[in-house]
């Protein structure tokens, strides 16, 4: 008796619109799962690293969405354990090129890319003027001498005793 083979179900991925960085629920919206799946998704996805901002929310970049609805579709449609999925992108990602990003870390904000290549150089040559400083005053021939304190304490005479004999 023939088993015949799973259906594979069918994955139409949904456009992802044009923004830097989307919350954890529009992610659960757009890629229909919950949030707690998300999360649970980052500790099984290496790959999966979404930015935190300063108050702890999850800013995902479009990459990450477009890494979750991969997820969803190998997982889901492809009929994937999680374990087999995170083998497939470990050997996706010794083919792929590592110094292609589509979008770089750094600047976080929006802005025109010339502005902020501008704002990191001067950012980067402030960072090396400080730097030089403190080169220079390490390397100052003219060192402050340390003051030693001394460890042990005076000990009062007999006559400063608040109990006189």
């Amino acid at each position: 008796m023939a088993t015949q083979p799973s259906q594979k179900r069918a994955f139409d991925p949904p456009s992802i619109p044009d923004r830097l960085y989307f919350k954890i629920g529009d992610v659960a919206r757009l890629c229909e799962v919950e949030t707690y799946v998300l999360r649970f998704w980052e500790t099984q996805f290496p790959q999966l690293k979404p930015n935190k901002s300063g108050t702890g929310q999850r800013l995902y970049r479009r990459r990450d969405v477009e890494l979750v609805l991969e997820i969803k579709r190998l997982v889901h449609a492809e009929g994937y354990t999680l374990a087999g999925a995170r083998q497939v992108f470990e050997q996706t990602r010794h083919h792929a090129d590592p110094q292609r990003d589509p979008q770089p870390q750094l600047p976080l904000g929006g802005g025109d890319s010339n502005e902020r290549q501008d704002d990191v150089a001067a950012a980067i040559g402030r960072a090396r003027a400080e730097l030089r400083e403190i080169a220079g005053l390490l390397a100052s021939s003219d060192p402050k001498p340390l003051r030693r304190r001394s460890r042990l304490t005076a000990m009062p005479t007999p006559s400063d005793s608040l109990f006189p004999l």
